[in-house]
């Protein structure tokens, strides 16, 4: 299968506190490079003689797939999460009942974001079927998610998304993200995750 970037989903000149210039840098470049990454590996594992392929040949591609996939799925949900929109009625309710409200989900997830600055990973707001309820949790290097859980909403915490107008300032990159959330999105994602 060969992946295509997806169009962009927020208007990036209309975010309050994020440049054009870095959502557009970031779209191109970094999502852009995890397509073009991803269709690389899926062409080497179709060309793989699976039989007599060296064992750590198999594991290196295969890890590289699930990164480069999940970059590619990860940096979607992240312009998907731009856009300074309100939340639903459902998804209010729900972060009520799991967090004890929307400050207070605000104030975790941030937190989890200022926290990962100088490193890198993702900060994810997530739908777990099996307890039946909203979490935030974090990927790291692409790959780390509690397993069974669908992300709604995500925060790009690797330095490409925020050095370029924020340079090593990753708490007001996170401030100005949560401005801009596309809660409305989210809101979507969770109504078709719990069949509403």
């Amino acid at each position: 299968m060969s992946y295509e970037m997806k169009p962009l989903t927020c208007n990036p000149g209309a975010l309050s506190g994020l440049s054009e210039k870095i959502i557009v840098s970031h779209y191109e470049n970094n999502y852009g490079g995890a397509v073009k990454r991803l269709n690389a590996i899926e062409q080497e594992l179709a060309e793989l003689d699976w039989a007599t392929a060296p064992v750590f040949v198999v594991n290196g591609l295969k890890r590289e797939e699930l990164i480069a996939s999940n970059s590619m799925i990860l940096h979607e949900l992240y312009f998907d999460s731009l856009g300074a929109s309100p939340a639903s009625a459902g998804l209010l309710a729900q972060l009520q009942q799991d967090f004890g409200g929307m400050a207070q989900w605000a104030a975790q997830f941030a937190a989890m974001g200022k926290a990962q600055g100088g490193g890198s990973g993702w900060v994810l707001l997530a739908w777990s079927a099996r307890d039946n309820k909203l979490i935030n949790t974090w990927a790291s290097d692409h790959t780390c998610n509690l397993a069974g859980a669908t992300p709604i909403l995500a925060l790009d915490m690797y330095e490409h998304s925020y050095h370029m107008d924020f340079g090593a300032k990753a708490a007001a990159y996170v401030e100005a993200f949560m401005n801009n959330l596309n809660l409305a999105a989210a809101s979507s994602k969770l109504a078709a995750l719990k069949g509403a």
